[in-house]
């Protein structure tokens, strides 16, 4: 195989372990209840900018609503949750038992008919992966047919995050409005809010993490991430030479928006609510720092730029909450501006060829063999 189709190449292969042992040994044993959960949450995120890389790193897509997908995968999580915390036992005090309490106190006397699926498990998990799929695939069929992309894709994006923002706040009686779902309890009978729970919720998440970065790993070398490529950089070459562009960017916006929703089903189990705070244009911009900080080129360092970004906003917000803002807008500018690859860009740079020349000053040398003399007399021949 060419270097170029292999799946993980020798360095990746060690970036894979050193991010896993980070994930599943430090932090588990660094770390108290709180700041475990606390990373699990900022992991959430990872999947949002794993999204983002193949999106604007690989195809050149950028897109400012990615808010919506990763709301979409909370809200359908915490439907369900929500669903199983209202069982009319835990609401007899309702005038309408058996219903979410936002319902009960905004009049609504029956379960609406969309929140039904969502008293399934299994067709929960179907909405989450399928419903982020088909909007993503409405807007890519809207804007990519009609070669709509660049600066124009990126402001109707966010211009959607904004109409879903709204959305959400003024339906308050089927959506829970501003305040989001909240008392979410058990999942399955099992009680997520125990510090075990969270723990447990981590490493799922962890593994998930991990799983989604393989298979972006895998879409990134395959064919269809070479071309991926050619469209970012020659988008009216591949076009000429028979590809319909329109198909590829639509599928990979779909495939972004369904990693979306995976971290933000998991952010709704670890950290048990979900509100319109996280789907509008605010936390959609942010999820475009996590990545353009650890390098929109690179599916590990979105990862370490999620983990980043996240600490420092904890930080700031914890010891000046007036500037936490500030700094995180000036963290991203000077990031585009001194390194425009990210946190992967620096590594590649300065640590990358330090790490290589030490691998071959250890390399052994090869054997040489001694060099014959002329003078030497030649071998008797053989009877």
């Amino acid at each position: 195989m060419r270097s170029g189709n292999i799946f993980l190449k020798r360095n990746e292969i060690v970036f894979v372990v050193i991010l896993s042992a980070l994930l599943l040994v430090v932090f588990p044993m660094a770390l108290d209840s709180f700041r475990l959960n606390l990373v699990g949450k900022y992991l959430t995120y990872a999947f949002v900018a794993l999204g983002l890389v193949l999106c604007w790193g690989n195809a050149g897509i950028l897109s400012l609503g990615q808010g919506i997908f990763f709301g979409l995968g909370g809200y359908g999580m915490a439907m369900f949750l929500k669903l199983e915390a209202s069982s009319p036992e835990h609401t007899a005090i309702q005038s309408t038992p058996g219903i979410p309490d936002f319902m009960d106190w905004n009049q609504i006397t029956e379960l609406p008919a969309f929140w039904l699926p969502f008293h399934s498990l299994t067709l929960t998990i179907v909405a989450i992966l399928v419903v982020p799929a088909v909007f993503a695939w409405i807007i890519g069929v809207a804007m990519f047919k009609r070669r709509v992309g660049g600066v124009y894709f990126a402001i109707i994006t966010q211009a959607i995050a904004a109409i879903l923002t709204i959305l959400i706040v003024g339906q308050q009686g089927y959506t829970g409005g501003i305040n989001g779902i909240t008392d979410l309890r058990t999942l399955k009978g099992w009680d997520i809010r125990t510090d075990f729970a969270k723990e447990v919720l981590y490493f799922v998440n962890v593994a998930l993490l991990l799983g989604c970065l393989l298979l972006a790993q895998f879409v990134r070398r395959s064919k269809y991430g070479r071309i991926l490529v050619a469209i970012r950089d020659k988008e009216d070459r591949v076009r000429f030479s028979g590809y319909d562009v329109s198909n590829f960017k639509i599928f990979i916006f779909c495939f972004a928006s369904v990693l979306a929703a995976i971290g933000g089903a998991m952010f709704t189990l670890q950290v048990g609510f979900m509100s319109p705070s996280f789907v509008g244009i605010v936390p959609s911009i942010e999820m475009v720092i996590y990545c353009a900080v650890g390098g929109r080129l690179s599916l590990f360092g979105a990862v370490y730029g999620t983990l980043f970004v996240n600490y420092a906003k904890t930080i700031f917000s914890e010891s000046f909450p007036e500037l936490w803002l500030f700094a995180m807008g000036a963290l991203f500018i000077g990031v585009v501006m001194a390194f425009p690859n990210g946190l992967a860009g620096l590594w590649q740079a300065y640590a990358q060829p330090w790490f290589d020349r030490i691998g071959r000053r250890g390399a052994p040398r090869p054997i040489s063999p001694a060099p014959i003399s002329p003078t030497a007399a030649p071998a008797e021949r053989r009877t």
